[in-house]
């Protein structure tokens, strides 16, 4: 039976594997928003011990509520004015053609796309604002 040192030694002349093989690579990064998850979690832990600190995260977690719900309803409603305005400039742009086609200048082609995309992106502005006015009523 070998000692330990004559079997490390004894390991080491038949290695199977290459010793540059066995070199730790760097540790995958973990992402910020991971650890500010884990940060919370042990507040959240640590909240349910202290009423102060309980106090402070539901406060902070109601306003992070209400501001996530306003910039939710900005954004539905800043989407819908910009379709709206292409929907706007879509209505020029069928007027234009429709004029085109009455002189005959046109197919009702040019015509037909210009009321698809006109008709879609109001759908989209108006379709928009009715989200925004639905998510105001819920309570």
């Amino acid at each position: 039976m070998l000692f330990s040192a004559e079997r490390f030694a004894a390991n080491q002349c038949c290695a199977i594997v290459a010793l540059e093989a066995v070199k730790i690579e760097a540790v995958s990064k973990v992402s910020a928003l991971r650890k500010l998850g884990v940060v919370a979690r042990v507040a959240g832990k640590q909240a349910g011990r202290n009423r102060m600190l309980s106090a402070a995260m539901s406060a902070v977690r109601t306003t992070a509520l209400s501001f996530g719900r306003a910039l939710h309803q900005l954004w539905l409603e800043v989407t819908g004015t910009v379709f709206l305005a292409m929907a706007a400039f879509g209505g020029i742009a069928l007027f234009r053609e429709f004029m085109k086609y009455e002189a005959g200048r046109t197919t009702a082609g040019h015509v037909a796309i210009a009321v698809c995309f006109t008709l879609t992106f109001a759908w989209f502005g108006v379709s928009s604002f009715w989200r925004v006015r639905r998510k105001s009523q819920r309570p």
